[in-house]
């Protein structure tokens, strides 16, 4: 997670249950930063820094609801525990089918909320690695010409290289190359490696998933 803290981000309106979680939090030893809006959250400036959000439902401005939309919308991707007074069962369910890690019910006991605040920066730290795989295998695709992204394609379909060669209408010794560059420009070293990366580039034998 590199040398940053991971910042839990304590959005609540009630000032005395603020500073109460966030003494427990900094008492936790962890980095807590407090807003009293939703908007004050939105505002600030480390919201791409590892972290979580402890989020309550019932903000002045924006719902806690409202928030977690907004924050899917802009793409940020911090996992979020939800806390309320009024533990409503269909806002539970409509924040947990949108990815929250957990709902909890005020007061929540200090170990409870810190369990949850641990499984979410966990969630927060697996899904920064593998957005960061993601992307490093996306730009060795990338270094893939057009022609070679054409054999890939046809070799991750399960044909030989005669049959490739067949069907681009080339030599089976160009196919040879085209593989041996495709498998040292993606960094595999059998066609099962290429299979796999395959699937998790999201690319079948149809092409590139949009």
């Amino acid at each position: 997670m590199g040398m940053t803290n991971p910042i839990v981000h304590l959005v609540d309106d009630d000032e005395d249950a603020r500073k109460a979680t966030a003494r427990l939090l900094v008492t936790a030893g962890f980095e807590a930063r407090t807003y009293a809006t939703a908007r004050d959250f939105l505002n600030a400036s480390e919201l791409e820094a590892p972290g979580c959000i402890v989020l309550d439902v019932r903000l002045p401005d924006l719902s806690g609801l409202e928030l977690q939309l907004a924050l899917a919308a802009r793409g940020v991707p911090l996992p979020i525990v939800f806390v309320t007074g009024h533990g409503a069962i269909p806002d539970t369910v409509r924040a947990i089918q949108r990815g929250a890690v957990d709902f909890l019910t005020k007061p929540v006991p200090g170990d409870v909320l810190l369990a949850a605040i641990g499984r979410a920066l966990a969630e927060d730290a697996a899904s920064r690695t593998a957005r960061a795989r993601q992307q490093a295998l996306r730009s060795r695709y990338d270094r893939l010409t057009p022609r070679e992204r054409e054999v890939f394609l046809h070799l991750i379909s399960g044909q030989l290289n005669k049959q490739v060669a067949a069907n681009l209408e080339i030599t089976e010794r160009t196919i040879k190359l085209h593989r041996a560059n495709i498998l040292q420009k993606l960094e595999v070293g059998s066609m099962a490696e290429l299979a796999r990366l395959a699937v998790d580039l999201g690319i079948d034998a149809a092409g590139p998933a949009s």
